[in-house]
């Protein structure tokens, strides 16, 4: 039987992440106008993120003030660690009590930290921009770094910001007396920079900003270039540009990510990545697509910090600011899907340190908080105990032609629920305009969802329930141009939005 309804359908997968750069003409449907707290997921669509809470329940003992931030938060030997005032302690995770194993620590800035194996002994080392370098072994017993003495490089190393292991050697950078220059210590001996044993010093052109290893190469970031070190010991070390035009806003934002090193540059996000052509080096930038967020808060943030999330091809950078509350503060994430990257925003979250570990167990993202807290990201449906604003919107969508009325008729929404979902869909016409009829929310909800063995969250499990459920809603209003929009509630365990369909009649022409 033929269809005399004369309903025309639309449908589109949601893909290409948030678009900021582009006018919502030029946009294609799946994109986001609006994508905040939602992640490009991997397995498509747009993913309402997990919370935080928190890793250790006491709070880390401050020195002197409520103020003081944690500067440190890494694991390791199934501690945790983490910084706060002129202290370092440890402490098991869970409701348990910290415990101090390094003092005196004055004026410090974020830690850097290397975990190595140069003798069969697991150890780390931080690094603070003040004080002296420290090694910590598996039963926390610190050791600092000396200075330099007899026959050793005249260079010392107290105030290093930066340490990370190269070719069995120890390298520091981030000296306030000498910011241009790099030390490294002789082979497979973090604390000893005697030059007839290996240990050296080079010098760049530009003050350094970070260390970090990549491949089979040593890259310096500095504030307006880029150098890398190739070579396997003092005898044959070489230092060569990358750039001598893009430098690194911060040093803490320099993470491995799908291959490639990615870092934030005063443009956005950069990659350096390896061409076809050997020992030729590729800088390319990857966030033009939301270049405003980035425009926005580079210049004014007072932290910048980041994590990668390795299963879910992602990478996250928060810009924290001293003047603005957690609820408040800004990010963003960046989502490998297929050969493109998408983006989304942060917001809620706002930490003073990171950390990324992986072992047999799983990978642990871990954040240090300016309230003394330390937490674990990707952990519950909340910010620890604060609801996740969630919004999604879509492009002002015209149907190909801007001067035809719409009648809407019907939304058809498939999206994966993990457990119970409480959000709300709303319709909204001719770009938002306020003296259009704006109707009123629908629930965008699933109680019911398929019961799943081996996970803790069942929300109201039910045997034979549907895993991607397929909403059909119907609606009311009309518009030369229609938006989608979903705004989670905060309460429901995160869910994806796979995409949408939208059914409507031809009206009369503008």
């Amino acid at each position: 039987m033929p269809d005399l309804s004369q309903v025309q359908p639309v449908n589109f997968p949601l893909q290409g992440g948030l678009v900021l750069n582009k006018s919502t003409f030029a946009m294609q449907p799946g994109e986001a106008l609006e994508l905040q707290n939602f992640e490009p997921d991997i397995a498509g669509g747009y993913r309402r993120i997990n919370g935080f809470a928190k890793l250790v329940d006491n709070i880390v003992p401050q020195t002197s003030s409520s103020s003081e931030a944690v500067l440190l938060s890494i694991k390791f030997n199934d501690k945790i660690v983490a910084a706060r005032g002129e202290k370092i302690h440890t402490a098991t995770e869970g409701n348990n009590s910290w415990t101090e194993i390094d003092t005196g620590r004055t004026s410090a800035s974020t830690y850097d930290f290397e975990i190595f194996n140069f003798d069969g002994n697991d150890k780390f080392i931080v690094a603070d921009g003040n004080n002296a370098p420290t090694v910590f072994n598996t039963s926390f017993v610190a050791t600092d770094v000396s200075s330099g003495g007899g026959g050793e490089v005249s260079t010392a190393v107290t105030g290093a910001k930066f340490v990370k292991a190269f070719k069995n050697h120890m390298f520091y950078a981030g000296m306030s007396s000498k910011p241009q220059e790099v030390v490294f210590s002789e082979p497979f001996d973090e604390d000893d920079f005697a030059t007839a044993d290996g240990a050296g010093s080079f010098k760049v052109d530009d003050t350094i900003v970070g260390l970090k290893v990549f491949r089979e190469d040593l890259f310096v970031f500095c504030e307006n270039r880029i150098f890398k070190l190739s070579g396997t010991s003092s005898s044959n070390f070489a230092v060569t540009p990358v750039t001598r035009d893009i430098g690194c806003v911060n040093g803490q934002t320099i993470q491995e990510f799908a291959g490639d090193l990615i870092f934030l540059a005063p443009d956005g996000l950069r990659t350096v990545a390896g061409t076809a052509r050997i020992g030729d080096v590729e800088l390319g930038t990857v966030s033009a697509n939301v270049q405003s967020l980035f425009n926005d808060n580079i210049a004014t943030a007072t932290n910048f910090t980041s994590v990668v999330i390795p299963n879910k091809t992602q990478y996250r950078v928060f810009f924290s600011k001293s003047s603005i509350i957690e609820s408040l503060t800004e990010g963003a994430i960046c989502s490998l899907r297929g050969q493109a990257f998408e983006f989304a925003k942060l917001k809620g979250i706002k930490p003073s340190s990171t950390s990324t570990f992986t072992d047999i167990s799983g990978t642990t993202i871990i954040h240090g908080g300016f309230d003394g807290y330390v937490y674990k990201q990707e952990s519950g449906n909340d910010f620890d105990g604060t609801a996740i604003d969630g919004k999604y919107r879509s492009p002002d969508l015209n149907f190909g032609d801007a001067g035809v009325r719409k009648h809407m008729q019907r939304i058809l929404v498939s999206y994966k629920p993990e457990s119970s979902v409480n959000a709300d869909l709303f319709l909204r016409y001719d770009y938002e305009d306020p003296d259009t009829p704006r109707p009123s929310a629908y629930s965008l909800s699933a109680a019911d969802i398929v019961a799943v063995y081996g996970t803790a969250t069942y929300g109201t499990a039910t045997y034979g329930g549907q895993t991607e459920p397929l909403l059909r809603q119907a609606v009311e209003g009309s518009g030369f141009t229609v938006a989608l929009r979903v705004n989670d509630n905060g309460t429901s365990a995160p869910y994806a939005l796979r995409g949408f369909g939208l059914e409507y009649q031809v009206g009369a022409r503008r």
